[in-house]
């Protein structure tokens, strides 16, 4: 176990966590909802500290992020648990877990995850993905503050759903993240996930505020989130609060975990793109098995500017500064190599 941060005490042997907008309320050897917080002596602890589900190398594209050096690989971590309990959850073995995971786990330090990182070839940092980040805070910050000693990138994927004061820390860091807006209607975060949309929109607009770099991220649910009436209030939030230059990713659902809904049909992606195209610039389809054109075109020539087949990005018509070479339109992300 590791001392856990952003709690207080708030009567005797009993503490609130304060990291996410659950704040749970813990009794001595009471652990949160996300599991891996827990009190211990009237103190917060974390038992999810060095404890990892899985490193590996990814494309950055799988993150997923579109305009953030494209083509490059990040190292990516992930732990156990989660703040969310999603009836469609994709990674529910490490996410919707129970607490034993905890014992007997290996651990690693975030010194070892760092030279992991410098010695990944053409590596451009570290990601926190898998399962919810939020959930391991502090490694996650440990590890970040390395990161950027090395002047190598930050970044988390993320659901959101955090309180302002551990997301302010969190900016003093990151350099990108991707926020998994799951629908529009605060209901469905309730019925269905376990949360509350209020405070994820919170966390976006307050990302989108900063000069860190925001890609969102939306599965498509049949029957739950497919309504045309909830999309086109969505994208014009995400316009108005966000900018049409936001990089959206709409995603395919397949029945996972609990639920058993049928795969989100080809022609509902293809809707809701040309549905959000009309308010926001670069709009993406995702786990679509390659079957939709993910490129990036200019928007205002609409010259060929990154062509991609999976995961692999190939630059065509963007400079390293992020103009297109026809029209020099900026586009938003960050396209030049690292240390350029």
């Amino acid at each position: 176990m590791y001392p856990a941060s952003h709690y207080k005490t708030v009567d005797e042997g009993k503490i609130q966590c304060r990291l996410c907008p659950h704040y749970c309320v813990l009794e001595e050897n009471e652990r949160g909802i996300c599991i891996s917080r827990v009190n211990k002596g009237g103190k917060l602890f974390t038992e999810s500290y060095g404890i990892l589900s899985a490193i590996s190398a990814d494309p950055v594209e799988k993150k997923p992020l579109y305009h953030f050096y494209p083509g490059k690989p990040i190292l990516s971590i992930g732990s156990y648990g989660c703040n969310l309990s999603c009836t469609f959850c994709q990674n529910c073995e490490i996410s919707q877990i129970d607490s034993a995971v905890f014992s007997g786990h290996a651990v690693i330090e975030p010194e070892g995850v760092l030279r992991k990182a410098v010695l990944l070839r053409d590596n451009i940092g570290l990601a926190y993905t898998y399962n919810e980040p939020t959930i391991y805070f502090e490694f996650m910050f440990r590890c970040a503050e390395l990161i950027r000693e090395r002047q190598m990138k930050n970044v988390m994927v993320t659901n959101g759903f955090i309180n302002e004061a551990p997301l302010e820390e969190l900016l003093a860091l990151m350099d990108a993240f991707n926020v998994d807006l799951k629908s529009f209607r605060d209901d469905f975060y309730r019925r269905i996930s376990g949360g509350r949309l209020k405070p994820v929109l919170q966390t976006i607009e307050k990302i989108a505020k900063s000069d860190r770099h925001l890609e969102l991220t939306f599965l498509i649910i049949p029957g739950l989130n497919d309504n045309a009436a909830e999309w086109n209030e969505m994208i014009a939030w995400i316009s108005n609060h966000c900018g049409p230059d936001t990089v959206l990713h709409v995603s395919r659902y397949f029945p996972r975990y609990k639920m058993k809904n049928p795969p989100t049909p080809a022609h509902t992606i293809q809707q809701f793109i040309y549905a959000a195209s009309e308010k926001i610039r670069y709009v993406y389809p995702g786990n679509t098995q390659n079957q939709m054109d993910s490129n990036t075109y200019c928007p205002s020539c609409h010259a060929l500017l990154i062509e991609r087949d999976h995961y692999t990005a190939r630059m065509k018509g963007i400079d390293p500064g992020g103009y297109c070479n026809r029209c020099h339109t900026k586009i938003y992300g960050i396209f030049n190599a690292m240390g350029s």
